[in-house]
C-alpha cells in the first residue's frame, strides 16, 4: 500500500471522518470502516492465507481430473511421451518447491541472526551507556536569571 493514500489503515482524518460518516448513514458502514482501519494492514497477510489455501483446496480437486484422466488420442507413441515429459515435469516442480521452502527456511534464519545482531548490538551500546558508578546526580547550580520561579 502507498504511504501517502488518502485513506489507508490508520487514524489519519479522512478516515475517521469517513467512519464517522458511515455512522451516520448505516451503522454497519462507520463499524466497517472502523474494522478496516484497526485491522486493515493485516489484509495482505489475510489475503495471502486465503489464496494459499484456496489453492491447495482446489489444488487437490485438479489432481483427481489429471492429465491421465484426459482422453487418450490414439496415437501410443504420442501418449506415451506426453506421459513422460508430465512426469518429468510434475518431479522438476516437486525439486523447485522443495528448493523454495529451504530458501524460505535459510531467509528466515538470515533475518532472525540479522535482528540477534542488531539487538546485541543495541544492548552493547546500552551497557556502555550507562554509568559505571550509581552515584545520584546533583541538580546543576543556576545563575541569577536562570530559575523560573527563584527570581519572583
Amino acid at each position: 500500500m502507498n504511504a501517502n493514500a488518502l485513506i489507508r489503515p490508520a487514524w489519519t482524518p479522512a478516515t475517521i471522518a469517513l467512519m464517522v460518516i458511515g455512522f451516520m448513514v448505516f451503522w454497519p458502514l462507520g463499524l466497517a470502516m472502523l474494522a478496516y482501519i484497526i485491522w486493515g494492514d493485516r489484509l495482505d497477510g489475510f489475503k495471502r492465507d486465503v489464496n494459499g489455501a484456496t489453492d491447495r483446496v482446489f489444488g487437490s480437486c485438479r489432481k483427481a481430473t489429471s492429465w491421465k484422466a484426459q482422453s487418450r488420442t490414439g496415437n501410443v507413441a504420442f501418449d506415451d511421451w506426453r506421459e513422460k515429459e508430465l512426469e518429468r515435469l510434475a518431479e522438476e516442480r516437486r525439486k523447485l518447491d522443495e528448493t523454495l521452502a529451504e530458501f524460505d527456511s535459510y531467509a528466515r534464519e538470515l533475518r532472525r541472526a540479522k535482528d540477534q545482531q542488531e539487538f546485541d548490538r543495541f544492548m552493547a551500546e546500552r551497557s556502555r551507556s550507562t554509568p559505571a558508578t550509581t552515584e545520584p546526580r546533583k541538580p546543576a547550580k543556576r545563575g541569577k536569571g536562570e530559575g523560573l520561579l527563584d527570581d519572583v
